[in-house]
C-alpha cells in the first residue's frame, strides 16, 4: 500500500457513483478526509476476519473478492472495478469482514475512515443523505446480484427425480 497525493485524482473521484451528485466544494471536503492509496497486483486490501473501519472507492484497476476455504483454496465471489465501492459495511458496523479483497492489477483507491465520513454526514446532512442513499443503492445492487447468483445455482442443482431415475435405471440392469 502506498499513499498518493489526493488532488491528483479529484476528477476520478467525481466519477464515482457515491459522489456523482455532490457539488465540487463538498467533494473537496470529502477528499480531504480520506487518502488515495495504491496497491500492487496481488496485494491484499482487506482480510476476512479483520475489523476494518474503511470504505474504499476504486479509482483505477480491479479488485477480486474471495472467501478463503480450507486447504488454501479461495472461492471467487466477484470483481469490483473503477467507479465502484467496497467495504460499505465498515461505515455502518464494527463487524469482522466476511471476505478477502485483493488487487488483481495495479489498483488505486480512495479510502475513508468511518469516523471521518460519519462526522461529515452529521455536519452536512443534505449532502450526507445523498451519500448514504448511494451507499445503500450500492449495497442493494450487490445484494440483488448475489440473490440472482443463488437463484441460478439452485436452478442448476440436480433434482431428486433425476437421481431417482438414474438409480432406477442402474438397478434394472
Amino acid at each position: 500500500m502506498q499513499k498518493i497525493e489526493n488532488q491528483e485524482y479529484f476528477n476520478e473521484l467525481k466519477q464515482l457513483i457515491i459522489f456523482k451528485y455532490i457539488k465540487e466544494n463538498d467533494l473537496k471536503k470529502i477528499m480531504s478526509l480520506g487518502e488515495v492509496v495504491s496497491f500492487q497486483p496481488g496485494e491484499k486490501i482487506i482480510s476476512k476476519g479483520e475489523i476494518s473501519p474503511h470504505l474504499y472507492a476504486v479509482l483505477q484497476g480491479t479488485v477480486h473478492v474471495t472467501v478463503p476455504e480450507k486447504g488454501n483454496k479461495d472461492v471467487f465471489i466477484c470483481s469490483i472495478g473503477k467507479g465502484d465501492v467496497f467495504g460499505e459495511a465498515g461505515i455502518f458496523l464494527k463487524v469482522k469482514r466476511t471476505a478477502d479483497v485483493v488487487s488483481s492489477d495495479h489498483v488505486i483507491t480512495f479510502m475513508v475512515h468511518r469516523e471521518q465520513i460519519i462526522d461529515f454526514i452529521k455536519s452536512n446532512p443534505e449532502v450526507g443523505i445523498k451519500i448514504l442513499m448511494l451507499i445503500i443503492y450500492s449495497l442493494l445492487r450487490k445484494l440483488k446480484e448475489a440473490n440472482l447468483e443463488i437463484a441460478f445455482e439452485r436452478k442448476a442443482d440436480i433434482k431428486q427425480s433425476d437421481i431417482d431415475s438414474m438409480v432406477e435405471e442402474i438397478m434394472q440392469n
